[in-house]
């Protein structure tokens, strides 16, 4: 009785090994859950072929097997791409979403015709021939990368992100000689000393009040103290 009962008990363990190492196969080796298609979004400045090259994925690879961070890291250096999120899709698919740059401001392309667009850190995105009408001038001529980690355009575009929905649609320009002189010039021909970043709530309703004079220039960059000519 013992006997047999022995043999049982070695048959259970020989069929959970043989359970075990089928589900290891299928997970690491088999094409059943290996990938098969890769499926790319949050893209528009950035070709979908270029994010696929780069992520370096070979169709039939066990999707257990794919390296989630390692796609990630060498999608970030697409110079376009802010951040990307890889995720497995089973039982076959890798799915990755790219959050790009935004553009936030114009620069005149140096050595060329045109505009370079580049994001609050100085990242050039794209060259385009027409500066588009949401992106303000940055009217400062430089080599491609040389205003990357600047602090005047990085004040000049945390400024912008600052302003009010409607002041912001008429900004035309900005210019920042120093981070704390971030200057705006609006359509009509009107300029704003706005200053440093911080205390935009205070600033645009002060500006508010200043700009029913009609007058040219507008002083904010020490709320509580504006001037107007």
């Amino acid at each position: 009785m013992k006997k047999h009962r022995g043999w049982r008990v070695a048959l259970v363990a020989l069929a959970a090994a043989g359970v075990v190492a089928a589900a290891a196969w299928v997970l690491f080796a088999s094409p059943l859950l290996a990938v098969r298609s890769v499926v790319v979004s949050g893209t528009r400045l950035v070709p979908r072929s270029e994010v696929l090259a780069v992520a370096g994925v070979t169709p039939g690879t066990p999707l257990i097997r794919v390296n989630l961070a390692k796609v990630e890291a060498r999608v970030d250096t697409i110079r376009q791409v802010r951040s990307a999120q890889v995720t497995r899709s089973w039982p076959s698919r890798l799915v990755i979403v790219v959050r790009e740059r935004t553009a936030a401001l114009a620069l005149p392309a140096f050595g060329g015709d045109g505009y370079d667009l580049v994001d609050a850190s100085g990242v050039v995105l794209q060259r385009v021939a027409r500066r588009p009408a949401d992106v303000p001038l940055y009217p400062t001529v430089a080599p491609e990368g040389a205003l990357r980690g600047d602090p005047g355009l990085a004040a000049a575009a945390a400024v912008l992100g600052e302003l009010p929905a409607q002041l912001r649609r008429s900004v035309i320009s900005v210019t920042a000689p120093d981070p704390g002189q971030v200057t705006l010039r609006l359509h009509g021909g009107v300029t704003v000393l706005w200053g440093g970043t911080g205390r935009a709530a205070v600033k645009a309703r002060e500006l508010a009040i200043l700009m029913r004079s009609h007058l040219r220039y507008y002083d904010v960059s020490a709320p509580g103290s504006v001037t107007a000519k």
